[in-house]
């Protein structure tokens, strides 16, 4: 049926049409607790291709689903029909007017885009939710986003000035201030104006339901802004018109520390008195949490809560003095004033990176929305704070509360039992919507109700109320053919959860999972914030680089994850088509191991993957050649000149590669005439011992990298060994599944190292993905062995021990520009930190590339997959190296960020070691 659906859909579109297993997978939740997986997914290119797609839907009586980013955290991007996903073609900034401060654009177009559009004229986007660099204008649009400075540039809806949408019907229409654009609009709301204006309308933040308030005369009878937060269930969005609005000159930034959460929103009338631009709280227990994920914060005033408190205006003179009468009038604690740009950033990235952690209660559990965004009027907030905090622990409740208190609006994530006791889950959901109706509230205050709340309206609102929400889809969508389940007749709560029946994934001798228990529980981390979709460079994000080069949610960490929930869950197997091509163009780079907020690995759950789906079976060719390439090097590497000279050699060459699975397009790298092991005669120097880690790549191919490292590492006291016999981290195996074999060879590895760390010697690895696997793959493959955690804490980078010793004194480098690569994974296990450091102790001029190169490892050199890694590396590496110029030093301790560099752009690389050495 799938297939039918789909031919018939690709003959009546130029977008792409896909009902495979994987797209439907992939589709199949948002950011959201729930789980509805959709007949096909169509990406429309044109206004012709979503007129096509309903015209076909409503002949066949499928439902239709709008969608854009995919981060709604309420289920209202998720539907059982087809789902047009409006991000990947529909994208444009049709038009920016600054004169008019206008911008037009169609629904795809992700919202930091359109803020640099506009800061290009002085203006920008009021609403700025945290989803900003992946979310798009068409979801703001759906669930009347905010953000912050809502608080002072308004919500979504009072920026739209005219939409163009599709009803229901298939009927295009223009909506702006003109209620007869809707045929029956103008007597609908005759009919209910008593009930809007006693109903609706009552505070800023009560996005649950429709804001009929909007159709009032003397709200200005705007059906647009109407439209807003309609989550879809109206019409699809084709085109909008929005206000932009002025960037102030000049900002600064207060905090407040009050004892608590509650007395810091006690205080909001006093706050909000100057008119600042945000006003955000936050509590200890979550800056403890990123303190504990992303080490030191910037200080904070004495408190257990805080509000972060923004103003902006013309000049720092003005912003300065809003900030000193807040310090004087505030109750707070204490206070302190930002004017640093770059420290107020580290403080607005403790709000920011909390909102992901909060994924997590600070023992660990797993915490999830599905009452993550209530809104109270804000003079009842800290009343409200105080019997919602109880009311979580009748319920043995854990989250931490963070939120946009200005606006009265709060956020939470808690360990809601939706697995194992969804009655307790309905139990709670009841509770406090009831609690939040008691203080005047809204059960959303700018999340949306989708399938998360849309039931718990009949807690909220009236019957008669709901009835004219009723009446107002009608006037659009008459069949209900739009986002079924939400708003109006709408989905129960504790329907089609995403973690309901989930059981125990059956292990197979992979690896251990020791914050999850098992793989099926890992792969829940994932609960589709997007990040992955985000372009996080200029911020040093590394993560997604595949998705970054294709833009196909396939190809995303989320579409992944997605992907391997359904096999979980028992819909798929371990062993489909669509598994392999879901993990295909996955790198291994492990950089959402570490940006991801939840913490999904996908290195990890692709590894253990290829070894459940080829334990015991034939592999493919590439897993032989390059999965045990270590073995492969150390017998070449006595035959170094002649191996070298074949590789010369064209045809042969291009046989040879294409025979071990490897694209013929990639040089064969040459391997030096002779490999450090060769060379080593053993060190002359006395002192305390260290063994320096000469991994397969530096021994083979750059042995000067573990000569630089001895000379530098001797001069301080020591006494540098090797491995007496060659050992491996297994890395090769791991990247290709092949666990059984990584799990000999780090056996043997913990061996030859476990005399020497058991004597409180250190091991200084040289090649960051060998040192992350020693660090962190061998204590998740060996969990059995305790000498296995011993020799994982003992491996230190060459950076991170120069930092430890008091007698090493950097060269002076001053006069050198040096272009810095970070390997993906030091960035996801070791971090960078320390090479940071040590780079600056030199005086050099430092500029660091974000994103991963592109060849990683295995991945750019197997067939299939040279277009997608010189894609990426165009992403940052090669503009970077073309912009560098021609004295620059290019500094890359990962053997494939050198490879990649000098096989793409000639650029010669220098390990760390080299650098500092070669003065």
């Amino acid at each position: 049926m799938t297939d039918s659906l789909e031919r018939a859909l690709r003959g009546r579109i130029a977008g792409e049409v896909d009902a495979s297993p994987r797209r439907r997978a992939e589709y199949s939740s948002d950011a959201s607790n729930y789980r509805v997986p959709p007949r096909a997914v169509v990406f429309p290119r044109t206004v012709a291709d979503v007129e096509s797609t309903l015209a076909f839907a409503l002949v066949e009586g499928l439902p239709v689903t709008a969608r854009g980013g995919g981060t709604s955290v309420a289920g209202n991007a998720i539907g059982p029909g087809i789902v047009l996903d409006f991000s990947r073609h529909m994208h444009a900034i049709l038009e920016v007017d600054a004169e008019r401060a206008l911008a037009r654009v169609q629904p795809g177009v992700v919202l930091s885009t359109l803020q640099r559009a506009a800061a290009a004229h002085g203006l920008r986007f009021g609403p700025d939710p945290s989803t900003q660099n992946r979310c798009t204008l068409g979801g703001m649009i759906g669930n009347n986003a905010c953000g912050p400075r809502a608080v002072a540039w308004g919500r979504t809806s009072d920026t739209v000035r005219e939409l163009r949408i599709l009803d229901g019907t298939g009927v295009e229409r223009t909506l702006a201030d003109d209620p007869a654009a809707v045929p029956g609009l103008p007597e609908f709301t005759r009919a209910n104006l008593a009930l809007i204006r006693t109903e609706l309308g009552r505070f800023d933040r009560q996005a649950s339901g429709y804001s009929l308030e909007h159709l009032l005369p003397e709200r200005g009878s705007s059906i647009a802004k109407a439209f807003v937060g309609t989550e879809g269930t109206c019409g699809l969005l084709l085109e909008a018109t929005v206000g932009l609005v002025p960037i102030p000159a000049a900002t600064v930034l207060v905090v407040l520390g009050y004892p608590d959460m509650p007395t810091a929103a006690d205080d909001i009338a006093a706050v909000m008195a100057d008119a600042p631009i945000a006003v955000e709280g936050l509590d200890a227990r979550l800056v403890d949490t990123v303190r504990a994920h992303r080490g030191t914060v910037p200080e904070l005033p004495r408190g257990g809560g805080w509000l972060f408190v923004e103003f902006g205006g013309d000049t720092p003179d003005q912003v300065r003095a809003a900030a000193e009468r807040l310090c004087r009038t505030a109750h707070a604690l204490d206070s302190r004033i930002v004017t640093d740009i770059a420290v107020a950033q580290a403080l607005w990235r403790i709000r920011a990176d909390g909102a992901g952690l909060a994924g997590r209660t600070p023992d660990g559990t797993p915490a999830w929305p599905g009452w993550e965004d209530a809104a109270v009027p804000p003079e009842r907030l800290g009343a409200y704070l105080r019997e919602f905090q109880a009311l979580t622990r009748d319920h043995g409740l854990d989250g931490l509360l963070y939120g946009h208190f200005g606006d009265g609006c709060i956020h939470v994530r808690l360990d809601l039992p939706i697995a194992d006791a969804p009655q307790r889950f309905r139990s709670f959901l009841e509770d406090a919507a009831d609690q939040v109706v008691k203080f005047g509230g809204s059960l959303s205050g700018e999340h949306g109700d989708g399938r998360a709340r849309s039931e718990l309206l009949a807690r909220m609102y009236s019957p008669a109320a709901l009835a004219a929400f009723a009446g107002f889809k009608a006037l659009f969508d008459p069949d209900d053919v739009l986002n079924p389940g939400v708003l109006v007749d709408p989905r129960p709560i504790d329907t089609d959860l995403r973690l309901a029946g989930l059981r125990p994934v059956p292990a197979a001798d992979g690896f251990a999972y020791p914050g999850d228990g098992d793989i099926g529980t890992a792969v829940h981390r994932c609960v589709g914030v997007g990040k992955c979709r985000a372009d996080t460079g200029a911020s040093g994000g590394f993560m997604c680089p595949s998705y970054l080069a294709t833009a196909d949610e396939k190809d995303s960490t989320r579409g992944r994850a997605r992907v391997l929930q359904e096999v979980a869950r028992g819909a798929l197997d371990w062993r489909s088509d669509a598994v392999a091509e879901s993990l295909d163009l996955c790198l291994s780079c492990k950089a959402c191991h570490a940006d991801c907020p939840a913490g999904v690995d996908i290195a990890t759950y692709k590894s253990e993957t290829l070894h459940r789906r080829y334990r015991g079976r034939r592999r493919p060719l590439d897993h032989y050649s390059l999965g045990r390439l270590p073995g492969w090097l150390a017998a070449a590497s006595h035959l170094a000149r002649p191996v070298n000279a074949l590789a010369k050699i064209g045809p042969l060459r291009r046989i040879g590669l294409r025979a071990a699975g490897i694209d013929p397009r990639r040089p064969v790298p040459a391997l030096a005439h002779k490999s450090f092991r060769r060379g080593w005669t053993g060190s002359t120097a006395v002192g305390p011992e260290v063994m320096l880690w000469v991994d397969t790549f530096t021994d083979g191919f750059d042995p000067d990298i573990a000569s630089a490292a001895v000379d530098l590492i001797e001069p301080l006291g020591y006494r540098v060994r090797i491995p007496e016999r060659r050992v491996c981290c297994g890395l090769t195996w791991i990247s290709t599944g092949q666990l059984d074999g990584a799990r000999t060879r780090l056996r043997a590895t913990v061996d030859a190292l476990a005399d020497h760390v058991r004597a409180g010697g250190l091991v200084i690895g040289l090649e960051p993905s060998c040192t992350a696997a020693l660090r962190d793959d061998l204590p998740r493959l060996l969990p059995g062995d305790e000498r296995s955690a011993r020799v994982a804490a003992a491996v230190r980078t060459l950076a991170e021990f120069l930092l430890e010793q008091p007698r090493w004194r950097p060269p002076d480098r001053a006069a050198t520009t040096v272009v810095v690569q970070p390997h993906c994974h030091q960035h996801a296990i070791m971090g960078f930190a320390a090479d940071r450091e040590v780079l600056a102790r030199t005086g050099a001029t430092v500029v660091p590339i974000a994103g991963c190169c592109g060849l990683a490892g295995n991945f750019g050199m197997q067939r299939g997959h040279y277009d997608l890694s010189v894609a990426i590396a165009e992403n940052n590496l090669l503009p970077a190296l073309r912009a560098a110029g021609p004295d620059a030093v290019f500094l890359a301790d990962g053997f494939s960020c050198r490879t990649q560099a000098h096989q793409l752009a000639g650029r010669p690389a220098q390990h760390l070691a080299q650098f500092l050495r070669d003065t």
